[in-house]
């Protein structure tokens, strides 16, 4: 990988983490498309390093709201009323989303590397994208904030991201997809799904870590992690800010229509 690659990766990871059209299904086959070799170990490593990064946009763009239910939790403890704010359940419910895709991942961790190599599966995985968004849209009342978020409502919409453990399913999309299908309204679901990326990406962070300081060459590799890093970053921040906005009055039909054009683009063209 050179720092060019890693440039237009990270470019590619900050602008595709937050919108619902994933960003490990396009960071598996934009190196095919541009005919660029990156071995299996390498891409995983950088993938997750990648999506650590776009963590730091999610800790400034939401560092208030962070900062708020870490106090709420915390004044929960010492009171020993730990579920009687708001902001303290929201706190417990964004770890309890987090509990069923960590699990998997770990137990399956081998076979979620291996899939990160392969550009066939990566697009079927997009159109199964494009049918979770699909069904969101479809199923979903979009009646409920955050304030009537349930203890069963996170457990459910951590078992959709579970589906994001694959290349191809968008992290993003399975979970604002299960939030709306659980009643949450589009804005509600992203930001519990933003939210919930912090714990993940903290995860996920710590096990690319440990495969990077096993890596050959790391202080040769260290300045080309580093291109990406700061690239998916700075894109993913503004990425967040407009995805936002335009939730507030759009529907995610668009991005379900992106992920079925790439997937079945990418499946004809590897026929």
């Amino acid at each position: 990988m050179t720092i060019f690659q890693s440039i237009v990766l990270g470019i590619i990871q900050g602008a595709s983490e937050f919108l619902p059209i994933s960003s490990s299904g396009h960071l598996v086959l934009a190196p095919y498309l541009f005919g660029w070799e990156i071995s299996v170990e390498e891409a995983f490593i950088f993938d997750v390093l990648v999506q650590v990064a776009t963590l730091s946009a999610v800790l400034v763009f939401y560092w208030k709201d962070l900062v708020l239910i870490l106090r709420a939790v915390i004044d929960g403890i010492i009171s020993k009323s730990p579920f009687r704010d708001s902001l303290a359940r929201l706190g417990w419910y964004l770890i309890l989303a987090t509990i069923p895709a960590g699990i998997i991942a770990i137990l399956f961790k081998d076979t979620f590397e291996k899939s990160f190599s392969n550009p066939r599966a990566a697009s079927y995985f997009l159109l199964g994208t494009s049918i979770l968004l699909i069904l969101g849209e479809i199923f979903g009342t979009r009646s409920r904030s955050l304030k009537k978020l349930s203890w069963i409502d996170a457990l459910i919409i951590g078992l959709f991201q579970t589906f994001a453990l694959f290349p191809g399913v968008s992290r993003s999309g399975s979970t604002i997809s299960g939030g709306m299908i659980r009643g949450l309204d589009r804005p509600s679901s992203a930001r519990f799904s933003f939210l919930m990326a912090v714990p993940v990406m903290i995860a996920a962070g710590v096990l690319a870590l440990t495969d990077l300081f096993s890596a050959p060459n790391l202080i040769k590799q260290l300045p080309i992690y580093f291109a990406g890093f700061f690239s998916a970053a700075i894109v993913g921040y503004f990425a967040i800010r407009w995805f936002i906005s335009y939730l507030s009055k759009q529907s995610l039909y668009l991005f379900a229509g992106y992920c079925a054009f790439i997937g079945i683009t990418f499946l004809f063209i590897l026929s």
